[in-house]
């Protein structure tokens, strides 16, 4: 009896490096993950990314996988298929996808390895079985350690050219704001991902209870009634929103999704998000946005890296 196609997912960022085999129902099968050495230099990153294939190799049904997936963060480069994640800095013009096809066991049976930025992933894993199911155009968010985005256009994901539309985090919506580790200033990722609202909240002056001084922290605070970390995310849901509304306005959108680990933070997110929504989607086309919670939580991107290879 042969054996169900199978396909690898490898999803990178700048906190871990995550893999699995999905079935053709986007269903996980020995998933692993492991930390990103995202400060030391390309090989190491690279090792890691090694080992996650190693072990996925390793198990009896390898043998049924028909392609490699790869969600990263980005920008990515399709055309050359490189990547250089504005978070792993060893990492610049990288050759993923040929660094990829060249391990042992993608190399020996020619895989094919497809390649998306993370944002890209997750709007097609929540298109193909999540939140964004159904929708004909819905922009799709990852707000973590940075904020990624992709975008669902007349049914299909739309990556572009160069694999990168979509990507909001690197947008500006404060004209005059901080430098962007990207170049730009007043990026939406320095004022909306997690490390910004942990970072605003700890220079306001707020103090964890313990050692956790993430953004997970904040929200716990915030959920309590700190006012200073109420104010952190209230500024995050400000900036998102302005987003959000400049990008619904551009193409038109039905339906947003948001996700990542920020979106855990529930009601301390998305009250303001809703709130600064109903003054910045103005125009009468925008207005009933559909905002929803992203429904595929952290198996989003590796969810979406094998949806590349349907």
């Amino acid at each position: 009896m042969p054996l169900t196609p199978l396909f690898a997912a490898v999803d990178i960022g700048g906190t871990k490096i995550a893999g699995a085999l999905v079935d053709g129902d986007g269903r996980l099968r020995h998933r692993l993950q492991l930390p990103t050495p995202a400060r030391e230099p390309g090989p190491a990153v690279l090792a890691v990314v090694r080992k996650v294939l190693d072990q996925l190799a390793g198990t009896a049904e390898w043998a049924a996988v028909t392609a490699v997936g790869i969600g990263s963060a980005g920008p990515v480069d399709l055309a050359g298929g490189t990547v250089s994640p504005v978070n792993i800095p060893g990492w610049r013009g990288f050759p993923l996808v040929a660094e990829v096809a060249a391990h042992p066991a993608v190399a020996v049976r020619a895989l094919p390895v497809r390649l998306a930025g993370d944002g890209v992933a997750m709007a097609a894993a929540e298109h193909w079985q999540g939140a964004a199911r159904g929708a004909a155009n819905a922009l799709c968010l990852v707000v973590s350690t940075g904020v990624g985005a992709g975008l669902v256009l007349d049914g299909a994901v739309r990556p572009g050219p160069s694999g990168n539309a979509g990507h909001l985090g690197h947008i500006s919506v404060d004209l005059d704001g901080e430098l962007c580790p990207c170049g730009s200033r007043g990026c939406l990722e320095g004022l909306a991902s997690g490390t910004a609202i942990a970072r605003r909240a700890l220079a306001e002056g707020w103090r964890p209870d313990g050692e956790d001084r993430t953004a997970r922290a904040v929200a716990a605070a915030a959920g309590a009634g700190d006012p200073i970390a109420l104010a952190s995310f209230d500024r995050a849901a400000q900036a998102l929103a302005a987003g959000i509304a400049a990008t619904a306005a551009l193409v038109d959108l039905d339906r947003v999704v948001v996700g990542g680990g920020v979106a855990t933070a529930g009601a301390v997110l998305f009250t303001p998000l809703a709130r600064h929504l109903d003054r910045y989607a103005a125009l009468s086309y925008i207005r009933s946005l559909d905002v929803r919670r992203a429904e595929l939580g952290t198996d989003a991107g590796l969810i979406g890296a094998a949806a590349l290879c349907r």
